[in-house]
């Protein structure tokens, strides 16, 4: 994976990000929220290997290595990475998210659909507002005494909803990918998520997307849930929905091997 930037481009589009040697088609990653360029490759090159796609894992605004260079809101974000992808890609590329970057991904083929070739959507985000999603009331499953031990106590709460595959080895895999890359701007993320432009203004909008799209979730996601993810396939003629027992929002940590064999699936469908 080779690092590339160019600072002289206009901050507005600029966006650390890194990308793989291959030449082919680029299939764009967009991480979740606050985390990293580094932690989204940790999670989707071991699913993309193989496929010969140009490889592409970005940095949002206030993320990682990437300036807080926008205003504090969703619109703002997406826009910079439109114009990314305009400035950056001469065809529309593939998008692949997890969360927040899913959210996103999902926004960019509402609103600019000819820079999109395809979804591949990990627990994404449907709706911001907390309190407005449809979470699973069931209680979390079993694990083994102590599997938290290793995680700070802040994240214990966190942890304990965000995941379904409840060992120590997946929470070390979680958090190694939480501390990895840049150290982003914690005050940009905080204001982004608290105030009132977190909501992409068109959330709601009753678009419809063509393309090719994978949508998965986790049985045991306390964060996103599983269910608005499957009534938003309405707006995905040409989409496949999975729903994963023993994963939950981090499912590419914890699922690798099932969410390799959804992503090869999903890269048959776009005919790469």
């Amino acid at each position: 994976m080779e690092h590339t930037a160019n600072s002289s481009e206009d901050s507005s589009m600029h966006l650390a990000y890194d990308q793989s040697p291959d030449t082919g088609p680029a299939v764009v990653c967009l991480p979740m929220f606050s985390m990293s360029r580094t932690a989204t490759a940790t999670a989707y090159s071991p699913a993309l290997a193989g496929s010969g796609l140009r490889e592409i894992y970005l940095d949002l605004p206030g993320h990682g290595d990437t300036p807080a260079h926008c205003p504090p809101t969703s619109q703002a974000v997406l826009d910079t990475v439109c114009a990314w992808l305009d400035h950056h890609l001469d065809t529309p590329a593939l998008l692949a998210g997890g969360s927040y970057g899913a959210y996103l991904a999902a926004g960019i083929a509402r609103q600019r659909p000819d820079l999109v070739r395809g979804l591949l959507l990990v627990c994404p985000g449907v709706t911001i507002a907390r309190h407005s999603r449809n979470l699973p009331d069931e209680p979390p499953l079993e694990a083994p005494t102590g599997w938290l031990d290793a995680a700070p106590t802040a994240l214990h709460a966190h942890l304990d909803a965000a995941l379904g595959h409840r060992t120590p080895a997946v929470v070390a895999t979680v958090l190694a990918a939480l501390n990895s890359g840049g150290p982003g701007d914690a005050t940009f993320q905080q204001e982004l998520q608290s105030g009132p432009g977190y909501a992409l203004p068109d959330e709601t909008a009753d678009a419809t997307f063509d393309g090719p799209v994978t949508v998965i979730t986790g049985r045991q996601d306390h964060i996103v849930g599983y269910a608005d993810q499957f009534r938003a396939m309405r707006h995905y003629p040409r989409g496949t929905y999975t729903v994963t027992d023993a994963a939950g929002h981090y499912l590419p940590y914890e699922q690798p091997t099932l969410l390799r064999a959804l992503t090869q699936d999903w890269l048959r469908r776009t005919h790469i």
